[in-house]
């Protein structure tokens, strides 16, 4: 994958080290030059000076090719905006924005940008959402048998009833996160593209319906 990050701070630099770690592609823009000093002196990804929701200097990071963005400046707005351009003008499914003022944040959530507020920000939350990947436990009972995950799905299964997905995993969706709300899920209720999906199950299933969710929905051959 080749992620594009705005801006070169405390975050966006250990962001841009864990997914060059992983092997991924990566372009950081910042408007101050000087702030490319926080990246370990062997960083291999690209480095643009400029305004990271400027199209030309996005054109520069590889914006046009790119599988996921990252605004995380010291900017509120320039962030949004930023995650706007990527995924409006550049078509960039996977943005994810910064974001200071947590009040903000479902205002933001509304017009299809993810945020993490900087209250609830760790590294891994970030890139969870930029590289998105099997299961993440939010909550377990006292005996750590029974656990609330988060769970990634294929892209195949947008459009597909969650009770075909329930059905498929032998799971309970417990709520599904969109647009900044909470949804408890009926019967009818559609997969959407951004959509978050909570899974209540026993610890030890938990790998098993990552598993499943990851594959394409049966009948769909994936993408």
């Amino acid at each position: 994958m080749h992620i594009v990050i705005m801006g070169c701070g405390r975050v966006g630099s250990s962001i841009a080290h864990a997914l060059e770690d992983s092997g991924h592609s990566v372009a950081v823009i910042d408007q101050d030059p000087e702030a490319f000093r926080k990246l370990r002196s062997g960083f291999k990804g690209t480095k643009v000076t400029g305004i990271g929701f400027d199209r030309d200097v996005l054109t520069e990071a590889g914006i046009e090719r790119a599988d996921a963005f990252a605004a995380v400046s010291s900017g509120d707005n320039s962030n949004v905006i930023a995650a706007r351009v990527a995924r409006e003008s550049f078509g960039v499914q996977r943005v994810v924005a910064r974001i200071y003022d947590p009040r903000r944040a479902s205002v933001y959530q509304r017009l299809g940008i993810p945020t993490v507020a900087t209250v609830a920000w760790t590294a891994d939350q970030m890139l969870r959402r930029l590289i998105p990947e099997g299961a993440e436990s939010l909550w377990r009972d006292p005996t750590g048998a029974v656990v609330l995950a988060e769970v990634a799905y294929s892209d195949d299964w947008i459009g597909q009833k969650v009770c075909d997905l329930e059905k498929a995993a032998n799971a309970r969706i417990a709520y599904i996160s969109r647009l900044g709300e909470a949804i408890v899920p009926g019967p009818n209720l559609v997969v959407q593209e951004g959509d978050v999906l909570h899974v209540v199950a026993a610890e030890k299933d938990i790998a098993e319906i990552a598993r499943v969710f990851a594959v394409p929905a049966p009948g769909r051959g994936g993408h």
